[in-house]
């Protein structure tokens, strides 16, 4: 990767519809040449796809919260299969720490979350906090350094 990919990977991150058109007239490039480079990047795996940022407000999704769950070893493939299977999940992380995983919900009610809570407290004891707000959303990699 060079200086022009990286510049490829900012323009993209901050919006992924951007034209070939405008890229190329941000890196000095023909448009054909910024096309072989992205092609290039989602061959080697570096741009793994591209997204819409949807607003879960908006669409009634007003509980957004954070679970913890310890899953013991024997029981994460078939935790996996579940967490894949649950909609609401928007991320599922194993991690470090007392809990095993952590996991980023959405949900339209408490009672639809406390439900949930209650089936996956099937795998483990859960830790859950509610966001009140999100000050930094999802953002892109630094691609600068």
């Amino acid at each position: 990767m060079d200086d022009i990919d990286r510049k490829i990977l900012k323009l993209l991150q901050k919006n992924a519809r951007i034209s070939l058109k405008t890229i190329a007239e941000n890196t000095f490039l023909s448009s054909p040449a910024v096309s072989a480079r992205i092609e290039r990047m989602e061959k080697d795996g570096v741009i793994s796809g591209y997204h819409a940022r949807v607003d879960p407000l908006k669409l009634g999704y007003h509980i957004i919260a954070f679970i913890s769950i310890n899953v013991a070893p024997e029981d994460k493939p078939g935790f996996y299969d579940y967490a894949e299977a649950v909609s609401n999940i928007l991320e599922c992380n194993c991690v470090t720490g007392e809990q095993s995983m952590l996991m980023k919900v959405a949900f339209k009610s408490t009672m639809e979350l406390d439900a949930f809570i209650g089936q996956l407290q099937e795998f483990g004891k859960t830790s859950t906090q509610i966001v009140f707000s999100t000050h930094v959303g999802p953002r892109g990699i630094d691609v600068e350094g």
